[in-house]
């Protein structure tokens, strides 16, 4: 589409789940806007997963970047991960804004992580693809320190 343009100009690295070692418990990115992109993907990854553990990953919605009304999106959960195969693997979820429910002003997403039974390594990105307003990088959470 853009031949040109540097893989960095066309995505931004808009929240993260940052490398841990996760506690049984939910993981969740801030709310962000779905107005400066037109589709969005939430990488997900898994190192070592704790005995039994389980990994589950979802995408919200909401009115605004408190969380007002927040909802899930409908089919916009991976299928659990388990421990017995689940070591240092990778889902993708992709939404686009049109899947939100915007009739009734839902504009914000987040990704929610969720480790089930024991502590396991997990680490997740969302980012924003094809921005309304180029260079997408522009658009990158403070957190990433260097685009080359």
């Amino acid at each position: 589409m853009f031949p040109n343009a540097k893989g960095s100009e066309l995505l931004s690295v808009l929240a993260t789940i940052d490398p841990a070692a996760q506690a049984a418990g939910t993981a969740s990115t801030g709310w962000i806007s779905v107005a400066n992109h037109h589709g969005f993907v939430s990488l997900v990854q898994t190192g070592v997963l704790g005995t039994s553990a389980t990994v589950d990953a979802k995408l919200q919605q909401a009115l605004d970047s408190s969380g007002t009304s927040a909802k899930d999106i409908t089919g916009k959960a991976i299928t659990q991960i388990v421990k017995a195969t689940g070591d240092n693997k990778q889902a993708l979820i992709n939404v686009k804004p049109e899947e939100l429910d915007t009739v009734n002003g839902f504009g914000f997403v987040r990704l929610s992580v969720t480790v089930g039974v024991a502590a396991s390594q997990t680490a997740a990105q969302v980012l924003g693809l094809n921005p309304r307003f180029a260079p997408a990088d522009a658009s990158n959470q403070a957190a990433v320190v260097q685009v080359i």
